[in-house]
């Protein structure tokens, strides 16, 4: 039996989409490559490029797969030109198919126009229907088709004009790069829910490259240099005649998603002004303050993190505590995408092939597991049989996060709220569900505190039900959630 790894060990969240852009720089389609590949941890169904060539026509390459599936030396040769975007997914809204597979492509009154898409509009299919009603023909089934069709209803030679109406009917995140013959365009909604950054290169002849990237990260790998965010609700563009900037006329409360420093971002990356790693590390020590308060840490051996996770925040909680930290589960990162089990009788083969706990640490000892979330519950109540087995006296379960509540509609595959088992369990039930002696979250207050370093508020919608748009019913889906992203 053939079974995805990504589904034997699931963690439920999914990762969402990740974009680039290359601007003035004669190997743009390989640092998009490159930028790629070092925001692969954002999807990893489909990938993509487009470049513009010398006579102003676009290339381009995309497939399902990962980013070294998708992409070598002879096609990456032939996506020519000095500028690029680029696209990593995991479908959220849409399957994943070839129509959904982005940068997507159109030739427009004012030429042709390329776009890679980070986020979910979620009055989205309120505007399909509009457009199918007027003719409009929809080839995906993804949300990003529906911005193409926007910025077509415009018919001015100024493409930025043309996006920035179309982007003024949208609500929801969203988070692109764009390319035409002339300009590379990044755009992000008012709420700045998804991250994106501007950098610069040196290029060897002494000009300078910009680069658009959804996380630090990509610049580190080619050498980039980062200047700044793309700010909530502003439209930067570079052409011929340099860098320009405007500010879309809707104006909304800042509310960037707060899971982005819980769970999917690198932890190198710089997300929202804010160090990614710093972040979960005092989400930890916040952790451990907690236990600390309630007497709990006298009678604690030591502290090990949910690979790769929920390292940070283990660290944070070990300072913290002065409890010894230790890896006590070493996971297997030389694994791909499927494996065969032997037999379909071995149960949590998925779980051991990726996770082994290291009976020598755990063997009589009093432990406390450190992870980053709990959302259905099953992937935690395996690892903790897994730590049992390896001869642990007690096992204490500590996320450094709040419970999860509500699902996402701003880019995030989140599960039905049904399964969200922190949705109608007490935090005792759900301890004695995945097996701990004890289970503590951080509290959201906590959480907060943790990420103070921008300037403005975040979406915690996930963590107390507080959506900060109007969900055109999407609340009211018979499953009881949105497929979060399109990115």
């Amino acid at each position: 039996m053939s079974e995805s790894v990504s589904e034997s060990v699931e963690r439920t969240w999914k990762d969402e989409c990740g974009v680039v852009g290359v601007w003035n720089n004669e190997h743009a389609s390989r640092l998009s490559y490159l930028s790629l590949y070092a925001i692969q941890h954002r999807g990893q169904e489909s990938a993509g490029i487009v470049t513009v060539d010398a006579s102003g026509e676009h290339r381009v390459q995309k497939g399902l797969g990962l980013v070294q599936e998708v992409f070598d030396d002879v096609s990456l040769d032939r996506l020519a030109g000095r500028a690029a975007i680029g696209h990593v997914r995991y479908s959220t809204t849409g399957v994943n198919q070839m129509a959904n597979a982005q940068p997507m492509q159109a030739n427009l009154f004012n030429g042709p126009v390329a776009v890679a898409h980070n986020g979910n509009i979620v009055n989205a299919n309120e505007i399909k229907k509009r457009l199918k009603e007027d003719g409009a023909i929809f080839h995906a089934t993804s949300d990003t088709e529906v911005i193409l069709h926007l910025v077509a209803r415009h018919h001015s030679s100024n493409l930025v004009e043309c996006l920035q109406a179309g982007l003024e009917e949208l609500d929801g995140a969203y988070s692109l790069t764009v390319l035409s013959h002339q300009s590379l365009i990044a755009a992000r909604d008012p709420y700045g829910f998804r991250p994106l950054v501007l950098g610069t290169l040196k290029n060897g002849d002494g000009e300078k490259s910009w680069i658009v990237a959804s996380e630090t990260c990509a610049f580190d790998l080619i050498g980039a240099q980062f200047v700044r965010e793309i700010e909530p609700g502003e439209i930067w563009w570079v052409d011929a005649s340099g860098e320009h900037s405007i500010k879309m006329k809707k104006k909304r409360e800042r509310a960037s998603c707060i899971f982005e420093h819980v769970y999917f971002a690198r932890p190198d990356s710089i997300v929202f002004g804010q160090s990614v790693y710093g972040v979960r590390k005092e989400a930890g020590r916040r952790l451990a303050e907690q236990d600390e308060k309630e007497g709990f840490l006298k009678d604690v051996d030591l502290v090990i993190p949910v690979p790769d996770s929920g390292v940070p925040s283990a660290l944070g909680y070990s300072v913290q505590s002065g409890k010894p930290f230790e890896l006590g589960i070493i996971r297997n990162h030389y694994i791909g995408r499927t494996f065969i089990q032997p037999h379909q009788a071995i149960r949590d083969f998925g779980v051991k092939i990726k996770l082994n706990p290291q009976t020598s640490v755990l063997s009589g000892k009093r432990v406390v597991v450190i992870d980053d979330s709990l959302v259905r519950g099953t992937t935690s109540k395996k690892i903790l049989q897994l730590v049992r087995a390896a001869g642990a006296k007690e096992v204490h379960l500590r996320i450094a996060a709040p419970p999860t509540i509500g699902p996402c509609y701003y880019g995030v595959d989140t599960p039905e709220k049904s399964q969200l088992i922190a949705s109608s369990q007490s935090v005792e039930s759900i301890a004695k569900f995945v097996g701990a002696d004890s289970l503590r979250y951080l509290d959201l207050a906590g959480l907060k505190e943790a990420v103070q370093g921008q300037n403005g508020g975040y979406c915690a919608a996930c963590f107390d039900g507080k959506y900060p748009t109007d969900l055109f019913g999407l609340d009211r889906n018979p499953k009881g959630h949105l497929r979060g992203i399109d990115a």
